[in-house]
């Protein structure tokens, strides 16, 4: 019975495939599947409602899960030999689809007719899913799941993607119908505030993306867009190959003197995989990599300088000619400097293309504040936090008993620091790390959402919802309001742990579906909201005995899990309707950190802290004397860690408003090593070593979303900072107060995502324009001289 129940399961999953991909109507699917109910196939009806399909496995032509109209990718069943097939099928239908709406428009205008806003968007909004839908998947797998295969189907196809992109992008027909609704008074009045942010964001994105070039220009601009996509996919691929190339195989306890007992039982972890079977914490081996779970200890704790300086410049001379450790194809072949040349001439050149100075230029354009005023944020950081920064390394200098303090060598800073710290504050993260399990500190993150703002998250088994993961570890989160059994509102996957050799490093947040009233089916208002959280922190360790360590968090790791909620919740708790501009979407990129930084805020709290942290072994409660340290310690080396992100940012925009390195133009730097050192020079309290690449592993400027954009972290923090103020001004401990504010901080922040302007959007929250008191009190900087500039924020 059980076996003829699974044979129904996937055959109902393959017809609701078929039916989606014939285009028949959303009853017809329902009725298929009530049918199969009816033989005693039982499922959820929020499930039905969504139709979401079971695991099937893997097959070819209609069967491809690429190609599956189910409300949650396919992950499983996903090979890359999916990927072409899939892509072309899809491309080829995003065409057709782009050429009729093209038609339609034309048309339109030739009767001297105005374009009709719902059909316009909807048939936009209906190119993306068909092409970005499967591509989104192939590029997330790619990020968490990398392998040769894949990466070279990705290769393949994505000049494919890129040109059509293009194409999209600089639509004519597209443009003048958007235009002519905007000139349309008629039309352009009634429509919501969100519709009309709708339209005007399509307008300019197709101005900053060429559509006013014609022929030798457009065709250039196009393969500019190609070969910057492909670079950046190098980019990472090399800093990837580069991060899983270098291992250390340490055998004596000598070596590993200092290391707390979790990155032992880690290293021990990684040698077992590795081939060392009967590997301990307490006997070894040990293996050491460059994953953060291994690389931050390593450098904080081991006793061995000799250790933590190969560790050290291993990690700041990856993926570069410099590499201590290159990969097997060599250091010249995984080599970033020339990607990055490349990738900062060609930002440049199409910067020209369409009529501006730099990068720099176009990246701000898009953005809430204009490149002056970025600058001016930054370089007024910069003058209130460096002197403190200066004394902070002296005062490290002098307890590592060094005379001058250039003598401690960047290997030795994370060491001695933490060191200072369990003098200062008699704690460090490895005291915290036994109270903060995973799975407590999920319970504590989720507990924080439902009290601020009313939501209820509940794990759900995937098989459960119809929906697959790409590795056993991910875990699947229904956001419900009303409590456990309340209204679904979105989903949310997050895939918590480093996985060496096929993941990437850092962590993000991604959308897997927008919330959109275009792409709801039949009897559905809307389309429900879901997206990813992908981390990077140490597993759970199973030891030679069989036991097993649950995954056992840093404060930092803590903090870091909150900060990507804090993106998801922006996407998942948008009331907007309009997909192009509901939750992340439409929101500028300086101010996309603004929730996630927030979010921070509430995890450092001592309500948080006690709620969540609980004993992995014996469920006792955090002592409340080690939350008071916790909080004491907060701003320990605070100007220091500013100043370090000062540099990224203030590198970032010097890189791209200057001429190309080596372009023989005004103002251009020889190398980019030589505006790197530059930057370092106002930027850090000691010189970087000689052969230090630290760009070429940049991946957030290089293969992200953030060329000239990495100041958005410090300037999204004025708003985040600010926004926590508002509670503070309440009361903290005032519960009505908190409930209030974060139910309003869900309706503006959270819930109108890029329906208005964030400058907007924010007022509406905290009733006036943001100010940088918060953020200079908050890091100890108030009283520092000066004032940010009012054009800065």
């Amino acid at each position: 019975l059980c076996r003829a129940l699974g044979h129904l399961r996937e055959a109902a999953a393959m017809l609701a495939d078929r039916l989606g991909r014939l285009a028949l109507s959303r009853r017809a699917c329902l009725t298929a599947a009530t049918a199969l109910a009816g033989a005693g196939l039982t499922m959820a009806s929020d499930s039905l409602t969504r139709a979401l399909p079971a695991r099937t496995a893997a097959a070819p032509g209609l069967a491809n899960p690429l190609l599956s109209a189910s409300y949650f990718p396919r992950f499983a069943d996903v090979r890359p030999e999916h990927v072409l097939e899939a892509m072309e099928a899809r491309l080829a239908e995003a065409s057709s689809k782009l050429d009729a709406l093209e038609t339609y428009v034309l048309h339109s205008l030739e009767k001297h007719r105005t374009p009709d806003y719902d059909h316009l968007a909807a048939e936009l909004e209906a190119i993306s899913e068909a092409y970005g839908g499967p591509w989104s998947v192939v590029s997330h797998l790619k990020g968490v799941k990398d392998s040769p295969a894949l990466r070279e189907a990705h290769a393949a196809v994505q000049p494919k993607v890129v040109a059509f992109e293009t194409r999209l992008s600089q639509s004519g027909p597209v443009y003048r119908g958007w235009k002519a609704i905007r000139e349309d008074k008629e039309v352009w009045t009634p429509l919501s505030p969100s519709r009309k942010r709708v339209a005007e964001l399509e307008i300019l994105s197709a101005e900053m993306r060429g559509v006013a070039l014609s022929g030798a220009d457009k065709a250039r601009f196009g393969d500019i867009q190609a070969e910057l996509a492909s670079l950046s996919t190098t980019f990472s691929n090399n800093l990837l190959d580069s991060t899983k190339a270098f291992s250390r195989r340490l055998t004596t306890p000598a070596e590993v003197a200092g290391l707390p007992r979790s990155a032992l039982e880690l290293m021990a972890g990684s040698a077992r995989k590795a081939g060392d079977e009967g590997a301990t914490a307490e006997a070894g081996p040990w293996l050491v990599t460059l994953d953060a779970p291994c690389f931050i200890p390593v450098l904080r704790h081991a006793d061995d300088a000799g250790l933590r300086e190969a560790v050290y410049r291993a990690y700041v001379t990856r993926a570069s000619a410099k590499s201590t450790d290159p990969p097997e194809r060599g250091a010249a072949a995984s080599d970033n400097e020339p990607v990055i040349n490349r990738i900062l001439a060609l930002r440049a050149e199409r910067a020209r293309l369409l009529g501006f100075p730099s990068h720099a230029h176009v990246s701000l354009a898009e953005k809430m504040a204009t490149l002056d005023g970025a600058k001016a944020l930054l370089e007024d950081l910069r003058a209130k936090c460096y002197d403190k920064a200066v004394a902070e390394h002296a005062q490290l200098a002098r307890f590592a008993g060094k005379a001058d303090p250039q003598d401690l060598a960047h290997w030795d800073v994370g060491y001695y620091a933490e060191k200072l710290k369990q003098e200062r504050y008699a704690f460090d993260d490895e005291e915290v790390r036994p109270y903060l399990p995973l799975d407590a500190v999920f319970a504590g993150l989720w507990r924080t959402v439902e009290r601020l703002f009313g939501v209820t998250a509940v794990e759900v088994q995937p098989d459960a919802v119809g929906a697959q993961i790409w590795d056993p570890e991910v875990r699947l989160f229904e956001l419900r309001r009303g409590g456990d059994g309340g209204e679904a509102v979105a989903y949310c996957f997050v895939d918590p742990f480093a996985r060496p050799g096929e993941k990437r490093g850092g962590a993000w947040m991604a959308e897997v579906r927008s919330r959109s009233r275009f792409c709801s089916q039949p009897g559905q208002k809307v389309r429900l909201p879901a997206a990813h959280m992908v981390c990077n922190q140490g597993p759970p360790v199973t030891h030679a005995d069989g036991s097993v360590t649950p995954s056992l968090m840093t404060i930092g790791e803590v903090r870091t899990l909150f900060h990507e909620c804090g993106h998801a919740l922006q996407h998942m708790l948008t009331q907007v309707d309009e997909g192009a501009v509901s939750g992340i979407r439409g929101v500028e990129w300086d101010a996309v950190e603004q929730p996630s930084q927030w979010l921070e805020y509430w995890m450092e709290q001592p309500a948080t802290l006690q709620g969540m942290a609980r004993h992995h072994a014996t469920g006792e409660p955090i002592p409340a004397e080690l939350v008071r340290k916790i909080r004491a310690a907060k701003n320990y080396r605070a100007a220091s860690n500013m100043l370090r992100q000062l540099k990224f940012g203030l590198t970032d925009l010097a890189l791209h408003e200057q001429p190309p390195p080596a372009s023989g133009a005004p103002g251009a730097a020889a190398t980019v090593w030589e505006t790197d050192v530059a930057v370092s020079l106002r930027t850090s309290v000691i010189p970087p070593l000689p052969e230090d690449r630290f760009l070429c592993g940049f991946a957030h400027i290089f293969a992200g979303g953030y060329a000239a954009g990495y100041y958005s972290y410090k300037y999204a923090e004025v708003l985040s900072a600010d926004g926590f103020a508002a509670f503070e001004e309440a009361g903290l401990d005032n519960e009505a107060e908190v409930r209030r504010l974060g139910r309003r901080y869900a309706e503006t922040v959270l819930g109108m995502g890029g329906s208005h302007p964030a400058a907007h959007v924010f007022k509406l929250f905290r009733g006036r324009e943001p100010s940088a008191d918060a953020l200079l009190r908050h890091n100890d900087l108030l009283g520092a001289s000066g004032a940010l500039p009012a054009a800065a924020v």
